[in-house]
């Protein structure tokens, strides 16, 4: 199945792990990278445009492509944080096709599906990522973050804020 199948947000999302045996945990680990002790001057974020369903992989690539350019230009000077959690479970009904595949398979009978991944539910003008950085890092976190938006399914737009004298708070 493709990943397109999955961007429309349908419906009320299904999260009840309860009922779900063996599904995938997200392949994003690490939520916050860098130097999270740090005070910095810059906050860039990373804005979603459209009301979308982010895939935990697509979330995966991101955050490794903007650490990456990160880590390359500024060594350990900035603090990125993913703000979105995939916590909606995916699900697919596996048809099988070719010859006498009637025989074998039920169709659309008692059809749930088996879950296949995650995904997190991002509305328009959510914020997708943050990095804290200083004045001398402001043009490598933009380009950093236009590099993680690529990998994403949907447009995004960078904003650039000047922090009021406050610590990153992780949580």
């Amino acid at each position: 199945m493709r990943a397109r199948n999955y961007r429309t947000v349908k419906g009320r999302p299904y999260t009840r792990k309860d009922f779900v045996r063996g599904f995938p945990p997200p392949k994003i680990t690490k939520f916050t990278m860098g130097d999270t002790k740090s005070k910095f001057e810059y906050e860039v974020k990373l804005i979603a445009r459209k009301k979308v369903q982010i895939r935990h992989n697509a979330l995966e690539a991101a955050r490794i492509a903007t650490n990456r350019h990160l880590g390359n230009k500024l060594l350990e000077r900035y603090c990125l944080r993913i703000l979105p959690y995939p916590h909606i479970i995916l699900r697919e009904n596996k048809m099988i096709f070719g010859a006498h595949a009637d025989r074998i398979s039920d169709g659309m009978r008692r059809s749930f599906g088996k879950a296949i991944g995650t995904a997190a539910s991002v509305k328009s003008n959510q914020n997708l990522m943050t990095v804290y950085v200083n004045a001398d890092g402001v043009e490598a976190a933009k380009e950093a973050l236009k590099l993680g938006g690529s990998k994403l399914p949907t447009p995004c737009r960078i904003s650039i804020e000047k922090m009021q004298n406050e610590e990153v708070k992780v949580s």
